[in-house]
């Protein structure tokens, strides 16, 4: 991947104020590394209290066991993940023939994940659809989920297209391709933020505190490329293209009679 610098001269951009300081080459190659490790973080403060309480009110005879693709599922977001700082961490130790090489991972690994996103979501669903039937008090779980599966169907569109995009450009337009690959990865991690129990969050009424928290998590990296080159990188127009209308749709439909009946038809219910 080529520096900021370079891709700003490539695309005929004046070159950032910065340029040649040591400080802001190591922030360059670090800035990646750091997101990388932030959505790590940011998944295990979600889903190690989550499963905690999962396993134990599943010792308890209070839930059934975790369905075979739930497992599947958090191997592959995981390995994904991993994936993603190796890679960052490769770019920044100059080993950048190992990272290409490694890249061939991330396009077996995206579809398995989508797959294996739909297929939960749907088990899920119809697990406690099911239940609620004999057990009134379920219902509003029901609809929980209900308003979930449009963060759920989001993730599954979003995630492979801008990954898409950031793969196209691996090549011939690695400023593109480096920070698309992070973008990509943010519009799942809010299956992680909605999850840390210390966060304070408007869900499951509203998926409000959800956009905040994810624009909050890739935030170092969007004011890093402002300071160090005074504008706006297309990926984030990209990006936000993308995120922006998705998101507006996302709340206006949240909890709707409507919405609740398109679900009801999406699972077969």
């Amino acid at each position: 991947m080529a520096t900021i610098a370079e891709t700003a001269a490539v695309q005929g951009r004046r070159p950032d104020l910065l340029s040649g300081t040591p400080r802001a080459h190591t922030i360059d190659r670090w800035i990646y590394v750091f997101t990388a490790a932030s959505f790590i973080a940011i998944v295990l403060a979600g889903f190690i209290p989550s499963s905690i309480g999962k396993i134990a009110a599943m010792q308890a005879g209070q839930r059934p066991p975790f369905p075979l693709v739930m497992h599947v599922h958090a191997v592959l977001m995981g390995s994904f993940l991993l994936l993603l700082l190796a890679q960052t961490v490769l770019v920044a130790t100059g080993r950048q023939a190992l990272h290409m090489r490694l890249g061939i991972a991330s396009m077996l690994l995206a579809p398995a994940m989508v797959v294996a996103g739909f297929l939960l979501a749907g088990t899920n669903y119809h697990a406690v659809w099911g239940a609620a039937q004999t057990q009134p008090q379920l219902q509003p779980v029901v609809g929980i989920l209900e308003d979930i599966l449009l963060l759920q169907l989001r993730i599954g569109i979003l995630f492979p297209t801008l990954l898409f995009i950031g793969l196209t450009a691996r090549r011939g337009e690695p400023g593109l391709h480096k920070r698309m690959m992070i973008l990509a990865t943010a519009v799942a991690i809010p299956a992680g933020i909605d999850r840390i129990p210390w966060l304070p969050s408007t869900m499951p009424a509203s998926p409000l505190t959800t956009e905040l928290y994810t624009l909050l998590a890739v935030s170092p990296l969007l004011l890093w490329d402002l300071v160090r080159n005074r504008y706006l990188h297309r990926a984030w127009w990209i990006w936000l293209a993308f995120v922006v209308p998705v998101a507006v749709a996302t709340n206006l439909l949240w909890d709707t009679p409507w919405w609740h009946a398109t679900a009801r038809g999406i699972m077969g219910v």
